[in-house]
């Protein structure tokens, strides 16, 4: 059977499985949960904007807004990916080179919606937690770093749903018309403009 999200993205359903069994062994079981989202990385803006295109071709919607100083694409899937055994996602996050630190380029995070218990979930589960970004109001989340330098997210809301609450509307292909990539230098070195 074709799959040609999964020729863009690569072995999605490998990513959440390992995932899903990192958590097992750390005492959380995601499966009780929706998931929200896949997040996939690219270490140059190029690729970026190829990715992005590739991916729309199978989409409905897209938006991209900046964050952290750069834009970042949350793509709807014209279709809902399998990616464990009767779970499934229909958003990506894209996300263009780093802004701060090291971190997995590809398929570098799964989203998980625990909902209203979120807080109660994450003092549960303090001791394998790594730490709670803040991106706004309405998202939050938990999130549990792996020596590959992969997460998992935990989420109060879908990514989806909280970024429409915080105005983001997902009707067509929207686009940051006037960002121009910076020169980056990293703990891991220079991160140059594209040519």
């Amino acid at each position: 059977m074709a799959d040609p999200v999964g020729d863009i993205l690569g072995d999605y359903r490998a990513f959440a499985a390992q995932q899903h069994d990192r958590l097992l062994a750390r005492g959380i079981d995601i499966r009780p949960y929706a998931l929200s989202h896949l997040a996939f990385r690219e270490p140059e803006w190029d690729q970026y904007v190829h990715v992005r295109t590739l991916l729309e071709r199978h989409a409905s919607a897209s938006v991209e807004n900046v964050w952290n100083g750069r834009p970042i694409s949350l793509i709807v899937l014209a279709e809902p990916l399998e990616v464990l055994d009767g779970m499934s996602v229909s958003l990506i996050e894209l996300i263009p080179p780093v802004h701060q630190r090291v971190y997995k380029m590809g398929l570098e995070h799964l989203g998980v919606v625990i909902g209203d218990e979120v807080d109660a979930f994450s003092r549960e589960h303090r001791a394998v937690l790594t730490g709670q970004q803040f991106q706004s109001p309405d998202v939050e989340p938990y999130y549990v770093l792996f020596e590959d330098f992969t997460h998992v997210k935990f989420y109060r809301l879908s990514l989806h749903d909280g970024v429409i609450l915080q105005g983001a509307r997902f009707g067509g292909f929207v686009h940051v018309d006037d960002w121009v990539p910076q020169r980056l230098v990293t703990a891991t070195g220079p991160n140059p403009l594209p040519r």
